[in-house]
């Protein structure tokens, strides 16, 4: 079987080796000049599986209000005239709900803990360096009435079995002893034991090699401009190099897939939510963080990668704008140089920006259409690294005719009408 995968983002790569592993002959297109260039460049680095729940949650919508006035503040919100930007906003409103919540949290977790399972798997198979710790992640709180509420998180991680730690001042400091240069600034942790940190690009170019040895095609700077369709299925991929056809077709593009995919009636609540990040130099490692801290107040995540410091937050709603204005990192600046002030030279910090593809009810959109022949692995949001494997294997035994391993009710599009 021929399979063609759109996209060459950690979900198109896993997509494809997966594929690949089961036999298919797989080519896969993007419009970089390699893999893992758009999204998947310089995340957070977090393989957070104990943190993994949708933005809308209750109470949100006053939080919101309250961060449009910090300094630091976590989200930004422009107020374009653009109706999907709205609609999306009010489904996500809509979905920050206790009743909501729980049921979305729920399908997520379900591939967040598939994904962690077909990481650990795909590692006895394959050598991939990654700068992988596994140390978990410290959910840092600098107010009390933060680690109070937190009980409610401490209930859902029970639920579902993810191993975790509630953590004073001292514990925090044991678990991350760069934190002792500033034990005034917080309160307490919520430390999540199952989480892992490991560097998202390479990881994806490094398991396109892997792909490639087991004969997939990658072909870059190869714009995609539409489908080409015929008695109701997709016959082809028409791209600037022609037309890419195969038997079936997985479109694993991020926050583009919703414009590729209108174009044949399929509409998917999937924004591009703008998010930041820095990555920089360690000057002292006894300084620095030795997994994430997730400092709970400003939603930003510092993750130790190797010899560098990777820093990623905030929540922009702006369209697909990729602008790196002057003063774009503050707030991801402001935290490391917070917390672990010596820890790295933030002098040499490279700036990026990135497009997450948000639904608003958090969970990706996995698996059929109405086409028998395509395939959606989007809309993952910040989660894309987290549930990459899980998704990945999922997409590759649905296109083989393979039944899946977890259960797919309210994963695909389905739940949009679509």
């Amino acid at each position: 079987m021929r399979v063609v995968v759109l996209g060459a983002g950690i979900i198109g790569v896993t997509t494809a080796y997966f594929l690949a592993r089961l036999g298919a002959e797989v080519e896969v297109l993007d419009r970089q000049r390699e893999p893992g260039m758009e999204t998947s460049f310089a995340n957070a680095g977090e393989l957070s599986y104990g943190m993994t729940s949708p933005w809308a949650a209750p109470g949100i919508p006053l939080k919101a209000v309250k961060w449009m006035f910090m300094k630091y503040r976590p989200l930004l919100l422009h107020p374009l005239f653009s109706p999907s930007m709205w609609s999306w906003c009010a489904k996500m409103v809509g979905n920050c709900n206790a009743e909501s919540y729980a049921i979305n949290k729920s399908r997520m977790v379900r591939v967040s803990n598939y994904s962690r399972d077909a990481l650990t798997d795909l590692m006895k198979d394959v050598d991939i360096d990654f700068e992988l710790r596994e140390l978990g992640t410290l959910q840092l709180f600098r107010k009390q009435k933060q680690l109070d509420a937190s009980k409610a998180d401490q209930d859902i991680l029970a639920k579902y079995d993810s191993p975790f730690e509630v953590l004073d001042r001292d514990g925090c400091i044991k678990a991350e002893p760069g934190l002792a240069h500033v034990a005034d600034k917080f309160v307490g942790g919520l430390r999540l034991l199952a989480d892992r940190t490991g560097d998202c690009r390479m990881f994806t170019q490094a398991l396109a090699k892997k792909a490639e040895a087991l004969g997939v095609k990658f072909h870059y700077d190869v714009t995609i401009n539409g489908f080409a369709m015929k008695s109701g299925r997709i016959e082809g991929v028409e791209t600037t190099d022609g037309r890419v056809t195969g038997d079936k077709y997985v479109c694993a593009m991020g926050p583009y897939a919703p414009i590729l995919l209108k174009t044949i009636g399929i509409r998917l609540p999937i924004y591009p939510i703008k998010g930041y990040s820095i990555t920089l130099p360690v000057t002292d490692p006894d300084a620095a963080p030795q997994s994430t801290i997730m400092d709970e107040t400003y939603k930003v995540a510092v993750t130790r990668l190797g010899d560098r410091i990777r820093v990623a937050g905030q929540a922009e709603i702006i369209g697909y704008n990729k602008d790196l204005g002057r003063h774009a990192t503050d707030a991801v600046r402001h935290v490391v140089g917070d917390l672990f002030p010596n820890g790295g030279d933030v002098s040499q910090a490279q700036d990026w920006t990135g497009l997450r593809p948000m639904t608003p009810d958090g969970t990706p959109v996995l698996g059929p259409t109405r086409y028998d022949n395509l395939f959606l692995n989007t809309g993952h949001g910040t989660l894309g690294w987290t549930m990459s494997c899980g998704s990945g294997r999922l997409i590759a035994d649905l296109v083989m005719g393979r039944g899946p391993e977890i259960d797919m009710d309210g994963l695909t599009c389905a739940r949009y009408g679509q």
